[in-house]
């Protein structure tokens, strides 16, 4: 089965500072299935590094204060996309970010304040069936994969 993931959870330096954040489920997951990776924020047109960005209401906007929202909702849409190419089911993306996040993201005050909320990618891809794992929850889930 092929499963959409983000890049970052596989080593790729894609994140708003440049790095990664590696899961160390991979290899299970990798011997079984086929991991598309993907970086909505670079699939949008933002660069790495980046300054890190946080929904507010329905725009994202990042810490210099510039609205980015216009690259998010691109990013979104270029991740659905790749996930139809791939016939993806299954989204395994990083937990709260403003693309990525499922049922928890920042709360658009940069203080670390957890709300509940979608990102931007991970709402789109519910929203057309895809179903979406924040990768504290492979674990748990690996049985339904």
């Amino acid at each position: 089965m092929n499963i959409l993931i983000s890049a970052c959870l596989l080593g790729v330096n894609c994140r708003y500072d440049a790095s990664s954040k590696t899961i160390p489920e991979l290899e299970e997951l990798m011997s079984k299935h086929t991991l598309i990776p993907v970086c909505p924020e670079q699939l949008g047109g933002l660069s790495t590094p980046r300054s890190a960005a946080e929904i507010k209401g329905d725009l994202v906007i990042n810490k210099d204060c510039v609205d980015v929202t216009e690259e998010f909702i691109k990013g979104a849409e270029e991740t659905l996309k790749i996930a139809k190419i791939y016939n993806c089911k299954y989204a395994i993306l990083k937990e709260k970010s403003p693309s990525c996040g499922s049922e928890k993201i920042y709360d658009g005050t940069f203080s670390k304040t957890i709300i509940d909320g979608d990102g931007f990618a991970a709402k789109l891809l519910k929203k057309n069936g895809i179903k979406v794992i924040g990768e504290s929850e492979i674990n748990s889930k690996l049985h339904e994969l």
